[in-house]
């Protein structure tokens, strides 16, 4: 017996302590496509200080993991390729092979409905389908989940464009990425992380947010909502919608698994309590749990449609929206092009100039992007439909936002964008604006959208009362405004709805950006609590 237990003791004390398992996050996975012309940064877990290697294509990269078992190595610069080779990563004596791996552009889409709006639910969707046959365009979609805490790990792979992946896949986000692979002929890669229905800050580190102080508010709302769960409002009639909540799962659970096969996707999920901790809409769960686990694979930039639901505190936009673009790319680590889609027109048109928090929201998403630099907005306010959010024709949206990166990124000469306002000048009882982005080439100049009257500008006095400016294009970039009752005109806006008419384009049609010249108080300047 003693012997038999001294034997045991001995064998605890000097059996080595299992190793820890090497990890690597699932964006490492067959058939993912790494960013050329960057160092590729590979990163995991692996036992604290055990040296780590990556190989790929000659390249080497070698390191420590620190002492919490975190690793990142850098591979050398890699050119585009769609030639299929394989990654290894060793530590330990384990190792993960990747294969069917390509090198070339990598971009994240990312919002809410209308960039999580499939292939499937979009115009032209059976066409855009069995159209779908690129190998060389792979496909990673990140699930709907939401989480407390920084998470480390997303439940999905890498997938070739298809017939069979394409049609569950964010249309804006599948039509860019073609637009990127056939004008660029190499391959791309494209992460879907959206989210419908979703707000900005949900999509934000607590830390960024905290660094703001306009963005307080934010943060307190929430953490006095979580405060009061965790505490006295857990009560039994909570626990009762719970319970009934569960049953009403289990069986959507059920029916989902028999209408996957025949449907192009499930029913809703009933929604449950909501658990503040994790709401969707609270800040920062979609970042943990949605952007976290992919920080910092590497990408070229980002493409984000997103603002209906933070359209109510527009104002407080223009900061949060800058701040999240800033955030992302201190995680990442290196300053990446962000383009995003301005809102479209939506709901019902008015006869007379007014108001607008939609209107205020696309003119935060503009200036969001002046301050951080490196970003833009595609418009789209000649797309929408005044009874449906969701717009159909996402491939124009995707081209436009794809001319952006094209033009930016890659140095092609193509008209870039729409008109915007440079200058205004009052004279004479008219407003003379002159406009950049008016065109290229044969293709210069300001027109009306088939040669339909010249709308969409509004005119007012010191009286402050908007009326329908008499609108005419006198130059290549010159429209003159003016009206009857408006002897001098302080101000002119365009496009300033919930659902904008204006019909001014450049020569490759594109529409002119809304844009107002007053300063005059917003309808959500107070609006601060989600």
């Amino acid at each position: 017996m003693l012997r038999s237990s001294a034997a045991l003791l001995l064998a605890l004390v000097f059996t080595p302590a299992a190793s820890a398992e090497l990890f690597l996050p699932a964006v490492f996975g067959d058939g993912m496509v790494l960013q050329r012309d960057r160092p590729v940064a590979v990163f995991g877990k692996a036992d604290p200080g055990a040296d780590v290697k990556a190989d790929f294509a000659g390249g080497v990269a070698q390191g420590r993991a620190d002492d919490d078992g975190r690793f990142r190595l850098e591979l050398p610069k890699l050119e585009a390729s769609a030639e299929p080779r394989t990654l290894t990563v060793t530590s330990g004596g384990e190792t993960k092979t990747f294969g069917d791996v390509l090198v070339g552009e990598v971009w994240v889409c990312s919002g809410q409905s209308n960039m999580q709006w499939s292939v499937n639910s979009a115009l032209s969707a059976e066409v855009e389908a069995a159209s779908a046959n690129h190998p060389d365009l792979r496909l990673f979609q990140i699930p709907l989940v939401t989480a407390a805490e920084p998470a480390e790990d997303v439940d999905a792979s890498w997938k070739a464009a298809s017939p069979q992946t394409v049609p569950g896949f964010s249309a804006v986000g599948y039509y860019f990425a073609r637009t990127m692979h056939q004008t660029l002929g190499v391959p791309v890669g494209m992460i879907q992380t959206a989210w419908g229905g979703t707000r900005a800050e949900a999509w934000t580190p607590k830390e960024a947010l905290a660094a703001e102080p306009e963005l307080e508010p934010i943060l307190s709302t929430w953490d006095e909502r979580i405060a009061a769960y965790d505490g006295a409002a857990a009560t039994a009639k909570f626990q009762q919608q719970k319970a009934a909540h569960a049953k009403k799962l289990e069986a959507w659970k059920r029916k989902a698994k028999e209408d996957r096969v025949a449907a192009g996707r499930p029913p809703r999920a009933p929604q449950k309590p909501s658990d503040p901790n994790t709401d969707r809409h609270r800040y920062s769960t979609l970042y943990n749990k949605m952007v976290h686990p992919i920080v910092p694979y590497g990408i070229r930039g980002a493409i984000w449609y997103q603002g209906e639901s933070n359209s109510g505190r527009a104002v407080q936009y223009r900061t949060l929206m800058a701040t999240l673009i800033q955030s992302w790319r201190d995680a990442w680590g290196y300053d990446f092009p962000f383009y995003q889609v301005q809102l479209a027109n939506f709901k019902a048109t008015s006869d007379q100039p007014q108001e607008s928090d939609w209107a205020e929201l696309r003119e935060a998403q503009a200036i969001a992007a002046e301050r951080v630099g490196n970003a833009d907005v595609a418009v789209i306010t000649d797309i929408g439909a005044a009874k449906d959010i969701h717009p159909k024709n996402k491939q124009d949206v995707a081209k436009r936002l794809a001319r952006l990166a094209l033009t930016d990124v890659h140095g092609m000469k193509m008209t870039r964008k729409g008109p915007t306002l440079k200058d205004v000048s009052y004279d004479g009882g008219k407003a003379t604006l002159t406009f950049d982005n008016i065109g290229e080439g044969g293709l210069r100049g300001l027109v009306t959208y088939y040669n339909e009257p010249l709308t969409g500008f509004a005119i007012t006095g010191e009286d402050r009362v908007w009326r329908w400016a008499d609108a005419k294009v006198t130059k290549a970039d010159t429209v003159v405004l003016s009206h009857p009752e408006v002897k001098e005109p302080v101000a002119v806006r365009y496009n300033w709805a919930d659902n904008p008419q204006g019909t001014l384009f450049n020569k490759a049609y594109l529409p002119a950006a809304p844009f107002r010249t007053d300063d005059f108080p917003e309808v959500t300047k107070d609006n601060v609590k989600p």
